[in-house]
């Protein structure tokens, strides 16, 4: 399904703070931030689903979906899942959300089986860490 297209000045606001802030430019990304209010991570999240739904959206299978293209499109949405809901992954909440989300979204099925996979993990991380510390002991 296309995306409902922005408004001009939307896009213009949008992307002026994504220029000024990929430029190092805090003054002019602060300004337009205080310009456009709390309305800049909505239409930033806007701008964020049009650059990755259609990059991670491809498939690569002759025209047929395949695992890669469902992947593609699975990181995407987790992707924007992650800008939606704040997460700061320089921080140990963060990092935790978003394994916990790329669990969610990837490695099960359905959502119920997350603890599992999670545990399972664990799991193979100390089966891993065990045998590691056996070889230099």
């Amino acid at each position: 399904m296309p995306l409902a297209p922005m408004e001009l000045e939307d896009v213009a606001g949008a992307f002026a703070y994504i220029r000024a802030w990929q430029a190092g430019d805090i003054d002019t990304a602060g300004a337009v931030a205080d310009d456009m209010g709390p309305e800049l991570h909505r239409l930033l999240l806007d701008v964020a689903a049009r650059v990755f739904i259609p990059v991670t959206a491809v498939d690569d299978c002759d025209g047929e979906p395949c695992a890669h293209s469902f992947l593609a499109a699975a990181l995407g949405r987790l992707l924007l899942e992650l800008l939606c809901h704040g997460v700061c992954l320089a921080n140990a909440p963060g990092a935790a959300d978003a394994i916990v989300r790329f669990t969610e979204n990837i490695l099960t099925e359905d959502h119920g089986g997350v603890a599992d996979v999670l545990r399972q993990l664990e799991a193979a991380g100390m089966k891993q860490a065990m045998e590691a510390h056996r070889t230099t002991a």
